[in-house]
């Protein structure tokens, strides 16, 4: 045990315990600190006081989640508790800052006021999560979070949403509740609460919490209580916004504009859609914010709209809620670039045709650092499809050049250029490809890297000179920037090859002092090609064997591995003396890093991948049965496969269907991928 304390705002003193496995009292102690910056945080921001006499956590290893709000006292898997330089990464200290964030802002949300039924699990999921968002914003820096936010949104729930497992925020029925501790309940349930605080502002936003935490304190509430409250207390009617928590679905929005030089207007139209979804074939216009700015050649402009007589201020926030609305912007004496969807602020898919020269210039210019990460995100998606397209077809040098400058600006934060000058992931692009094709797509990604390193190998030394460790290791966001740009650029300078690319992975990994330079080091040695990469792991296993944590890390680089032998290695992982199906945290290291992160190998077009998986689910579902539906969601995106994959994954899960004894768990998700 550690023990610490907290003095509230009314002045009672809170012992603070945490209970983990012997010697490792020492890696707590940044969750310790979390949690105090947390209990401090929720005291400000929403005036939440914490209720009872002490204040408990403990740390287990055998745990299938990641933690839970059990008052008074969380319970934590390890994996989310422990810390320090030594064994944890920079996105190990970010997520058990987040976690514990997390678990102790349901105290309020989601104990003292909890749930009428199962079906309202948004109301305390979807709610807390928006909560440790806006927490870690202000702990690493708004945009940065967000981006990070926007990231996981769209690698976990857009698919769920666009697939056969589409379901609402508020479910209209499940068969095992586990199945619905799902990114449509958490993610997407935070971006509706992110919704209602911009479309009714800050200062109502806060009048509704505090009527909902005065109303509804010692009750089990629905999501119209909640909705109510605010309703209540800002005099705003949120009939419509209700629409959200029970269609599923991501909306698209298209943006037309029409330029009249003559008169100095620009006329901007918005569409929004929702495809059909299981269950759903007609769907309502939503409400939803649209956070714009315009751009000129030398900064941003105006928004005056039509019939105002003065000019307007540089960015508005324009509420879409019908299928097609339009506004006019007067006054411009040359015509902007339109920053559309500035913050994500709708959870939507954005359709906005650009020239390549435009996007270029909102990634090196605009004032929203999320719209300029989005810019580079769209451009490098158009790079990727057309790649896919033609393999003949030669990368934009406009685009190769925007990413060097972006790496080469020592203005900008590095926790910022890490981000933005790495192109879309392979499961991103998979998603706007249809039919898509897996293979044709890793191979556009790493054609882009390669170009991106030997074209651009000045700016991204430069980048990577200029963040080279500096001191002692701390965990805070300024170190966390750098070093997530040093082993950005590392990574891309790796596709040199082994020799250039690998020697300069194989220095990095000797010197590497902390955790997140040594994995960072040894994904780049994957990368290269280099022998050194085997060498290195053998190296890594002997150093950290004892420890589990960090044995985690090592099976998930080999299982995320881009080598053609990935699946081969794979297989021998599984006989390893270190693996075992008995501990969820080493299933997901190897099996779940393996199906979920690397797209390439599991959909290895002679279903080698698949036939895995499913192997691997008949052994693990009798054991754990939620586990078991979990990784099954690797499936979730057959239908849009090329036919060859597609029928290979549909006939893989329809034997699964048939296994004698199948989980609920397992029957429930692979029969609804079935249709």
């Amino acid at each position: 045990m550690i023990e610490d304390h907290f003095t509230t705002m009314s002045g009672r003193v809170i012992p603070l315990r945490i209970y983990v496995d012997p010697g490792d009292a020492p890696r707590a102690l940044y969750a310790m600190d979390a949690l105090k910056r947390a209990m401090k945080w929720d005291e400000e921001v929403f005036g939440r006081e914490y209720d009872l006499d002490l204040f408990m956590i403990v740390a287990v290893r055998d745990f299938n989640f990641g933690a839970m709000e059990n008052k008074g006292l969380n319970i934590f898997n390890s994996s989310v508790l422990l810390a320090d330089a030594d064994t944890a990464t920079d996105m190990n200290f970010e997520r058990i800052e987040s976690v514990v964030a997390h678990e102790y802002f349901h105290n309020w949300t989601g104990n003292r006021i909890t749930c009428r039924d199962w079906f309202q699990l948004c109301l305390k999921e979807g709610l807390t999560v928006f909560r440790d968002q806006e927490f870690s914003a202000d702990m690493r820096g708004k945009a940065i979070a967000r981006i990070k936010d926007v990231i996981s949104l769209r690698s976990r729930q857009f698919p769920e949403d666009a697939g056969p497992l589409a379901h609402p925020v508020r479910p209209a029925s499940y068969l095992k509740i586990d199945n619905f501790y799902t990114a449509t309940i958490y993610e997407k349930g935070a971006e509706l609460i992110r919704m209602l605080k911009t479309l009714i502002g800050e200062d109502n936003f806060a009048k509704g919490m505090d009527h909902y935490f005065e109303t509804l304190d010692g009750t089990a509430a629905t999501i119209e209580q909640f909705l109510n409250a605010f309703e209540a207390a800002a005099g705003v009617d949120l009939g419509a916004f209700q629409n959200w928590y029970s269609q599923a679905g991501t909306p698209r929005v298209s943006v037309q504009e029409a330029w009249d030089e003559a008169n100095g207007t620009l006329t901007l139209t918005l569409r929004q859609h929702t495809p059909p979804t299981p269950g759903q074939s007609d769907k309502k216009p939503l409400p939803m914010p649209i956070r714009t700015g315009l751009v000129g050649e030398h900064g941003p402009l105006p928004m005056t709209l039509e019939g105002e007589n003065a000019p307007g201020p540089d960015e508005r926030i324009m509420v879409l809620d019908r299928a097609e609305q339009s506004w006019v912007f007067t006054g411009l004496g040359e015509r902007p670039l339109v920053s559309i969807l500035r913050g994500f602020s709708a959870p939507v898919i954005l359709e906005q045709s650009r020239r390549p020269e435009d996007r270029a210039r909102l990634m090196t210019r605009d004032a929203d650092l999320f719209r300029r990460w989005e810019e580079a995100q769209s451009y490098g998606l158009e790079v990727l499809l057309g790649l896919t397209a033609d393999e003949n077809t030669n990368i934009d040098p406009a685009y190769l050049n925007a990413l060097g400058t972006l790496a080469a600006d020592r203005a900008i934060d590095p926790a910022f250029a890490a981000l933005a000058i790495i192109p879309p992931s392979e499961a991103d692009v998979l998603q706007y490809m249809k039919p898509a094709d897996p293979g044709a797509i890793h191979a556009a990604h790493e054609g882009i890297l390669t170009a991106f390193a030997k074209t651009q190998k000045t700016a991204l030394m430069d980048a990577f000179e200029r963040t080279r460790p500096e001191g002692d290791f701390t965990p805070d966001a300024v170190g966390a920037g750098r070093r997530a740009l040093h082993n950005a650029a590392l990574g891309i300078l790796a596709r040199l090859g082994p020799e250039e690319g690998g020697s300069l992975a194989q220095t990095a990994f000797a010197k590497a002092d902390n955790m997140t330079d040594s994995l960072g080091a040894l994904m780049a040695l994957d990368r290269s090609g280099s022998d050194a990469f085997d060498v290195a792991l053998a190296v890594f296993y002997d150093r950290w064997k004892d420890n589990p944590l960090v044995l985690d890390k090592w099976f998930a680089v080999q299982a995320g591995s881009v080598r053609a032998d990935a699946i081969d290695r794979v297989e021998r992982l599984l006989t390893h003396p270190a693996f075992t199906h008995d501990n969820p945290n080493r299933v997901r290291s190897l099996i779940g890093a393996f199906a979920q992160g690397n797209q390439a190998a599991f959909h290895a077009a002679d279903g080698r991948g698949y036939a895995l998986l499913a192997e691997q689910i008949k052994i693990i579902d009798p054991k754990n049965p939620a586990l078991a539906a979990r990784l099954l969601g690797a499936f979730e995106s057959w239908q849009q496969l090329e036919p060859s994959r597609s029928a290979r994954a549909k006939n893989t899960i329809e034997n699964l269907l048939g296994t004698p004894n199948l989980s609920p768990n397992s029957y429930e998700i692979i029969s609804r991928q079935l249709g």
